[in-house]
């Protein structure tokens, strides 16, 4: 009885997890609705279960829409269910549902407002100024690339994810669009820093330097931070230059966590021993997902495929288990 329980709320979850891949958010709220209305007038038990039940999870759907996701259309179906709620009297579920509608619209107001895309790093004259990284002890740095890295990180909403395997739009996907920019333009700054220094000696100071900070960055499980530096200096114009040996072998090792053989089984297998607070590396996530929407039929026999679903459930619940520690 437990177990059958279990599956029946693992399966909720997946559905609520995935369900914009075969159905709008729009056409959920309207079937929810319509059951819930369907059933709330009879006073048999069951029905009246089935009507509160149908409630809350239209309650946790609007809770998880995308700030995106909260168009007009959707505003409006919500409030005139809140405004028959009340005419019948049901003026905790109508106040449960319009905090939440609430919530949200405020929400989607601050983001508004704050929604400044971050400039290169190069841009703020950083990489003018390579002395002021040694002014700082490696641990220092990297406490800051994981805040800063983590506030981008826990802005980032699971739908997002999903709906960016399958059309990659950024407008649908505006914080893992400006968490992506990060990635990309800290990976620029590390290359141009190194690429603009005259003297061997300085590069190579400055390439240790990068990896003391990346063995820092590793201790506070900042995978994301850890992998941008690493591929910068992985990079083809990076190696090109003369590196001591001693240097080439240190930088060796830590690529072996990035060695894309096997399925990127070292990284793997380093990410599933982890306790959180973590920040993973996000480009895994969303090359697996693409597989998985890419390998596997929307459909099968005119029917939603959920084994595909659950694939794509099972890496995203991952990356919730990190944002919400």
């Amino acid at each position: 009885m437990e177990k059958a329980f279990g599956d029946l709320v693992l399966y909720c979850e997946a559905f609520l997890t995935t369900y914009r891949t075969f159905i709008s958010p729009e056409e959920l709220i309207q079937k929810l609705q319509y059951r819930y209305e369907r059933f709330c007038h009879f006073q048999d038990t069951f029905k009246q279960r089935v009507s509160k039940n149908t409630f809350f999870v239209l309650v946790r759907v609007v809770d998880e829409l995308c700030l995106v996701e909260l168009t007009d259309e959707i505003l409006k179906l919500l409030m005139e269910l809140v405004f028959r709620l009340v005419c019948k009297g049901e003026l905790s579920l109508a106040h449960m549902l319009r905090k939440n509608i609430l919530e949200k619209v405020d929400n989607k107001r601050m983001q508004s407002h704050c929604n400044s895309a971050m400039r290169p790093l190069a841009a703020r004259g950083v990489a003018a100024r390579p002395g002021t990284l040694h002014d700082f002890h490696s641990h220092e740095i990297a406490e800051q690339l994981t805040l800063l890295n983590a506030e981008l990180f826990y802005k980032i909403e699971i739908p997002e994810v999903l709906l960016w395997a399958k059309e990659q739009n950024e407008e649908k996907s505006p914080n893992l669009t400006q968490f992506t920019e990060h990635f990309n333009n800290m990976s620029y700054w590390v290359q141009s820093i190194i690429m603009l220094q005259e003297k061997a000696q300085d590069r190579e100071r400055l390439l240790l330097k990068f990896i003391k900070i990346m063995k820092h960055l590793r201790k506070l499980n900042n995978f994301n931070s850890y992998l941008d530096i690493l591929s910068a200096l992985d990079s083809a114009p990076i190696r090109r230059l003369e590196w001591q040996k001693q240097t080439s072998e240190g930088l060796a090792e830590y690529c072996t966590l990035i060695d894309s053989s096997s399925s990127f089984r070292a990284y793997r297998a380093a990410l599933s021993e982890v306790e959180p607070p973590c920040i993973p590396y996000l480009g895994l996530i969303l090359q697996d997902l693409t597989f998985v929407h890419l390998g596997n039929p929307d459909h099968n026999d005119g029917k939603v495929n959920f084994s595909k679903r659950w694939q794509q459930f099972n890496i995203l619940d991952s990356m919730r288990r990190f944002q919400q520690a």
